[in-house]
């Protein structure tokens, strides 16, 4: 009897005690920072509360009734089997509890769901690629690729010289974010190329899947200017650890700036397409593009995966004839993704040329973007073509 009272004495100060050593972790959910993730983190809120009440009902009536009818006390288990009042209050008590969730759930997803209840100020794509994401901004003519970032990339590596502590925001950073103004209506189209993707961001609220040959869509508004992360929350092959999102929102007027610089720098970029570039430009440029896009798989050296991934330093492929190359680098070969969709002509012409020229290699090709041009816009028109039928 003593021990009892004891135990029970102490149950509270063990309970602070746990509360106290738990005081820096993030166990809940937060608001976000749109008017879907509030409404979101409200519901969540009403459904634990809800879940608590419940709790605290039926555990104290156990624990009541273990606790003062047990049988060092005198008292004899009671022998009964139908009641239906019994019945009847456990089937309409949940029901009302079900109809009370109900309402503002529904009301939640109608409107994640309710795109065009408002004016849409914007609309951007997402496509998701083994294991990158595409973004255009359909109104304004942008388009990039999103990549995890160099340092996570080059730290994830077998042996390598960075450790994954040494790097901020490791595995959750990108080389170029979403950038997306605040107090924006905001349409996102959601596909893939490959294989299905899942776009994430906590902060904003919902989740969209990416499947190919299928547009989702949803909507957004950010009301504070910030850096969001997020990762694609599908299982979609073996880096899918690899592949982040960043959202960074700002105000109207710097997003104007940033858009207008992304257009220069986008024109730049088109102009250096039509240029001949040289070998040392090439296997320069080739260096970082391997780096982000091909030494996962193949490795930082070119030694490959035996029975996995072919190595790159005297493979066959490299070494051999150049349309083949070219070839299984834009549409892809067995488990090695097409990057014809993914990678600009800049860049794959500078790959293929590294990989031929560099990593033990020395078959001195030289692969120019206006060589690669014209096999994108002709996979571009296949892919016009099949969406169409």
């Amino acid at each position: 009897m003593k021990k009892t009272k004891l135990w029970l004495l102490a149950l509270p100060i063990l309970l602070l005690g746990m509360g106290l050593a738990e005081a820096n972790y993030d166990l809940n959910m937060s608001p976000g920072v749109t008017e879907i993730s509030e409404e979101v983190y409200r519901l969540h809120m009403i459904v634990i509360w809800i879940c608590v009440v419940i709790g605290a009902m039926v555990f104290g009536a156990m624990f009541y009734s273990i606790y003062y009818h047990r049988k060092s006390r005198g008292f004899e288990a009671a022998q009964f089997h139908e009641s239906v009042k019994v019945e009847m209050v456990w089937t309409i008590i949940p029901a009302i509890i079900l109809v009370v969730i109900a309402i503002p759930a529904t009301k939640a997803t109608k409107d994640i769901y309710d795109i065009n209840a408002k004016p849409v100020d914007m609309t951007i794509k997402v496509t998701g690629y083994q294991w990158r994401w595409r973004y255009e901004y359909l109104d304004e003519g942008l388009d990039f690729i999103s990549s995890l970032d160099a340092k996570s990339n080059q730290a994830r590596q077998a042996g390598s010289a960075i450790k994954p502590e040494d790097v901020d925001h490791y595995l959750l950073n990108v080389d170029r974010p979403l950038v997306v103004p605040i107090n924006t209506r905001i349409r996102f189209l959601f596909t893939a190329a490959d294989v299905i993707h899942s776009w994430w961001v906590p902060a904003l609220g919902w989740k969209k899947d990416t499947i190919p040959g299928y547009i989702n869509e949803t909507w957004t508004d950010i009301k504070e200017p910030g850096t969001y992360r997020g990762q694609c929350a599908e299982l979609c092959g073996r880096d899918h650890g690899f592949m982040p999102i960043v959202v960074v929102a700002k105000t109207k007027e710097k997003y104007a700036e940033w858009l207008a610089e992304q257009k220069a720098a986008a024109g730049e970029k088109a102009e250096s397409a039509e240029k001949t570039w040289s070998k040392d430009e090439l296997v320069a440029k080739g260096k970082a593009v391997y780096s982000s896009s091909c030494a996962g798989c193949h490795q930082p050296g070119g030694e490959g995966i035996p029975g996995t991934f072919p190595a790159i330093t005297g493979g066959k492929i490299v070494t051999g004839d150049l349309e083949k190359h070219i070839e299984v680098v834009l549409n892809g070969v067995a488990a090695m993704p097409p990057f014809a969709g993914s990678l600009d002509a800049v860049d794959l012409a500078a790959v293929i040329t590294y990989q031929r020229n560099a990593l033990g290699n020395d078959v001195g090709d030289l692969v120019q973007p206006s060589d690669i041009q014209p096999r994108l816009a002709d996979s571009s028109d296949d892919d016009d073509d099949d969406d169409d039928d």
